[in-house]
């Protein structure tokens, strides 16, 4: 191989996507070459303050038909993902648990409602199962006799956010993608190469106009003792909160959402609502020790859906996950690449050709032409 010509490709952006992205490119046998902001840990990347839940089911109380149908087939994929990846991931399909304190009852019809409404009729059948409160204690032996109801969501998943960034890492390097780590990209002189994919998030907004940021906040804290077996979503009028169980007795425990690219610390206030909610599913985080309150935005367009922009010429745009990222990358990253390869092969060069690439496309309502950037 030719190592001073330019590559086939350059992905902007090293968070989940972009690394998703470069290392599926790369094992298809092209010349990558990935440019990052931050470092290869990904500690300036939304994934990185993620829990990267993989719960479709439980994300239709919020999220749409496409969202969900996206998430139940990435589930599906992620064990082969990890499979090829050179450094283990921990990864779990133990299921999501709901539940709700009594006072809050009434969220519990709204939940269901919303869910039944959203989702695929084959996740739904044998997915979303009703317990009383002694098959709640069955299912978590940590909270018998703390709730008199709850669902178990039975095919749900989730990863190791951190792991998963570090394996992707390792996979970047194993398939000789050239990466350039704490290398910001300049908009007005962009790396060279044959395709140019931008999947750079927030990173992102001088071209995307439209995108924004959605804050959330996080803790991480050590809890021996618990034992949850999988994560618990506690239904609540305010905040619905998720408690995460990692490998170690580690939690990563979240709620909130709040409009706006603010990077500051956690406040008081998210910070007092999360672990007071979490304290009440189980006394036992009371005595939890805090290792991160964590905050980061995530990048969302209007409609909250992810999209595939192309914009006539020679570079696609991957944005817009949302809080989505872990729960729906697979399918949206495969059909980057698959878009991306039928620039570089030639296959997709005009309005014409895209509109029937999009049409025939598995996940077709992704792609749109962003045509304010169609060359004249």
């Amino acid at each position: 191989m030719n190592r001073s010509a330019q590559p086939d490709f350059a992905v902007l952006g090293g968070g989940l996507c972009g690394r998703l992205v470069a290392w599926r490119l790369a094992g298809q046998g092209h010349r990558v070459a990935l440019y990052e902001r931050g470092d290869a840990a990904g500690s300036q990347a939304a994934a990185w303050v993620a829990a990267a839940m993989l719960a479709p089911l439980a994300e239709a109380a919020s999220a749409e038909l496409l969202i969900t149908r996206l998430g139940a087939s990435s589930l599906d994929t992620w064990p082969q993902v990890l499979a090829e990846l050179p450094e283990p991931v921990f990864f779990q399909r133990n299921g999501t648990l709901v539940v709700w304190h009594h006072a809050d009852r009434t969220e519990a019809p709204l939940f269901e409602r919303r869910v039944r409404s959203n989702a695929p009729a084959d996740l739904l059948d044998g997915g979303f199962v009703t317990l009383t409160g002694a098959q709640v204690g069955a299912a978590e032996p940590a909270l018998a006799g703390r709730f008199n109801q709850g669902w178990l969501l039975p095919r749900e998943g989730q990863l190791d956010n951190r792991q998963v960034l570090a394996a992707l890492a390792a996979g970047l390097a194993e398939r000789g993608v050239e990466t350039h780590w704490n290398t910001p990209v300049d908009e007005q002189s962009l790396p060279p190469a044959r395709i140019t994919i931008d999947c750079r998030g927030l990173g992102a907004k001088p071209v995307l106009p439209t995108l924004r940021g959605i804050r959330g906040e996080v803790a991480r804290v050590h809890a021996p003792g618990i034992n949850l077996t999988r994560p618990v979503r506690l239904l609540h009028p305010r905040y619905p909160l998720y408690i995460a169980p990692k490998q170690n007795d580690l939690y990563v425990i979240g709620a909130t959402e709040v409009e706006g690219e603010d990077m500051s610390p956690v406040s008081v206030r998210s910070a007092l609502e999360l672990l007071s909610a979490a304290f009440s599913v189980h006394p036992g985080f009371g005595e939890a020790r805090i290792l991160e309150l964590n905050s980061q935005c995530r990048p969302t367009l209007p409609d909250h859906r992810p999209a595939l922009l192309w914009d006539g010429a020679r570079t696609l745009r991957v944005n817009g996950l949302y809080r989505h990222g872990y729960m729906i990358v697979p399918e949206v990253a495969d059909e980057a690449v698959r878009f991306a390869s039928a620039l570089l092969d030639g296959r997709i060069g005009d309005a014409d050709a895209f509109a029937e690439w999009r049409r025939d496309a598995r996940w077709s309502e992704l792609f749109q032409q962003d045509r304010a950037r169609e060359p004249a």
